[in-house]
């Protein structure tokens, strides 16, 4: 083969190998594209059966965290005897009963989140402690105590709820 024939068949294949490069890079983009496109519509469909399960698990950790908040709790779990070390365990039984209710809901929820909640429920739960090592006598005293304690403090379920609120808002 002589050059010229050489350079003849370059000049000829190469429009087609151009031609076939482009083709394949435009057949690798719509590929791409429409498999994007699929993944966007199961994730859709998907989102729409269980947007409102996971909206319902973050209303019920509010609720929870809105049950264990000192003055709710307080006032909701009435002690049943004068003895202040009965119903420190009363008000702690209570937030950890109120726990394990809502221990499944934390498969709807980030793993940051459900840390969050779970710190609030053990930060209350030393905030009673705290309180109820006091020099308190009886547990209506002990009730005053843990109620004065955490007036002039923001909750530990405030703070959570407020994450809750704002984790929320990110789904939309």
């Amino acid at each position: 083969m002589t050059s010229d024939q050489i350079f003849q068949l370059f000049a000829y294949l190469l429009p087609s190998i151009v031609t076939g490069a482009i083709a394949f890079y435009f057949f690798r983009m719509h590929t791409n594209n429409e498999e994007g496109r699929r993944r966007y519509l199961l994730h859709k469909d998907s989102q729409k059966d269980t947007l409102p399960v996971r909206l319902q698990a973050y209303e019920r950790m509010a609720l929870f965290l809105e049950r264990i908040s000192i003055p709710s709790l307080v006032v909701r779990v009435a002690p049943n005897s004068n003895d202040k070390a009965a119903y420190e365990n009363l008000l702690i039984k209570s937030i950890e009963t109120e726990f394990d209710h809502n221990l499944s809901q934390q498969i709807y929820m980030t793993d940051e989140c459900w840390n969050i909640i779970k710190a609030a429920k053990s930060a209350t739960i030393q905030m009673i402690r705290k309180a109820a090592m006091s020099n308190t006598d009886t547990a209506d005293k002990l009730r005053e105590d843990i109620l004065n304690d955490t007036m002039e403090k923001t909750s530990p379920s405030a703070t959570a709820l407020s994450f809750v609120k704002r984790e929320i808002g990110d789904l939309w």
